[in-house]
């Protein structure tokens, strides 16, 4: 039998990454230092793409991790007090002989407003007139009972290590990490996976989780704490309503250099880029908070259900633009500085309030409860459906899981 050569038209789609497509959704998902980091390279790599760097401001946030993974409670529960007064309230709770309590109060003037030590646990026993190992053994002591966990840390690294041993994520690459936290910064993840002899994407799962957790604890205990960054967007209460605008402070300017060049349509590209990028972030943010406007009041207690389907039909944008727009963005407010994405909630029911003010209200009376009598889950379901909010003792138990709050008993203090 002889084969037969048959020619067929055959017609296919496919979806191919180019070069401009990739740089488009890198600029649309990443955050105003990502951003910022992104013309640097291009800018010193293109010399017809000119930055001009914002003037230096003072910036006083109110940055307040109430969205954050992993800070929630402590927060809360420090809100109105002083970082000092918290503190000289946790040394009267051990107990301390005299020569001990002097060492702690020495670790205590050593404390900086973000809640890291100032001066080394050395420098600290030079000056009390005890021997170094005298004021580890109390600085571990007063790391282990503090609420947020990270006070008392001797640097950045210290206290990410501290969190991350208490949410039991410390292991050799997170170790890795936290020894390299410069590599971190400019995102170099292939060096330092190299340098770890690990894969890039077990570093990227790493640092991952440290954006969970709280780099300045003391800064909940100051009303004018500066964040780790500059935010994205800036919402404030104006005599029309509330207006949301892009934070120009955290952004360079991109203009097309004068004359001419090689690179100069490359130039109008990446321009073009950033100029919808932050049309389409203001159009996202205005969307969302004007969802949010109850929280913009009263606080996130108020949060209503909202999908990110939702704001995508109401914006005519896709969902995973959406997506790719909110990750990592985050906007201040009069009540906080808050991630955009943590502001997407569902409701716990059909009909109901929304999970993420349940988890809020959660939050707070767990923070208001007296420590020799927590709130157990039962107690907190009963006082939720007496607020007109029916909650099952184990949804209690998941939310309260997902604020990383321990269980009743392991809450209880005398």
């Amino acid at each position: 039998m002889k084969s037969r050569t048959r020619i067929s038209i055959q017609q296919t789609q496919r979806l191919k990454l180019t070069m401009g497509l990739a740089a488009s959704i890198r600029i649309l998902r990443s955050d105003a230092q990502g951003l910022s980091r992104y013309l640097e390279e291009q800018a010193a790599e293109n010399p017809q793409l000119k930055l001009t760097r914002p003037e230096r401001q003072d910036w006083l946030p109110r940055w307040k991790s109430a969205l954050g993974v992993g800070g929630d409670a402590p927060e809360q529960a420090a809100a109105g007090a002083s970082l000092t007064g918290y503190v000289f309230g946790l040394i009267a709770e051990l107990r301390l002989p005299a020569r001990e309590t002097r060492i702690a109060e020495a670790l205590v003037d050593a404390l900086e407003p973000s809640g890291w030590l100032g001066q080394t646990p050395a420098a600290i026993a030079d000056r009390v007139g005890v021997r170094p190992p005298e004021v580890e053994l109390i600085l571990r002591r007063l790391q282990a009972r503090a609420e947020p966990t990270g006070l008392f840390a001797r640097n950045l690294a210290d206290c990410l290590r501290l969190q991350a041993e208490e949410a039991g994520e410390m292991d050799a690459i997170m170790a890795a990490v936290l020894g390299r936290l410069d590599l971190v910064a400019r995102g170099e993840i292939d060096r330092l996976a190299r340098e770890a002899g690990v894969a890039p994407d077990a570093v990227r799962l790493r640092i991952g989780r440290l954006r969970g957790y709280d780099p300045k604890p003391g800064a909940g205990f100051e009303p004018y704490a500066a964040p780790i960054r500059e935010p994205d967007l800036l919402a404030e209460k104006g005599s029309s309503g509330w207006t949301v605008s892009i934070n120009r402070s955290a952004l360079p300017s991109v203009s097309l250099a004068d004359g001419k060049g090689e690179g100069r349509a490359e130039a109008r590209a990446i321009i073009r880029m950033v100029e919808g990028r932050n049309v389409t972030l203001l159009s996202v943010g205005q969307e969302i908070l004007l969802r949010q406007v109850a929280a913009l009041e009263a606080g996130l207690g108020a949060l209503v259900p909202m999908t990110m389907a939702d704001v995508a039909s109401a914006t005519g944008l896709h969902e995973s633009t959406i997506s790719r727009v909110v990750a990592g963005t985050a906007v201040d407010t009069p009540r906080g500085t808050w991630w955009l994405r943590a502001l997407f909630t569902q409701a716990a029911q059909a009909g109901g309030p929304a999970a993420g003010a349940l988890r809020e209200r959660i939050a707070q009376m767990i923070a208001a409860e007296d420590p020799g009598a927590p709130l157990s889950d039962a107690a907190l379901a009963d006082a939720l459906s007496q607020g007109g909010a029916p909650l099952a003792r184990r949804t209690v138990a998941k939310y309260r899981g997902m604020l990383n709050l321990p269980p009743a008993s392991r809450r209880r203090r005398r």
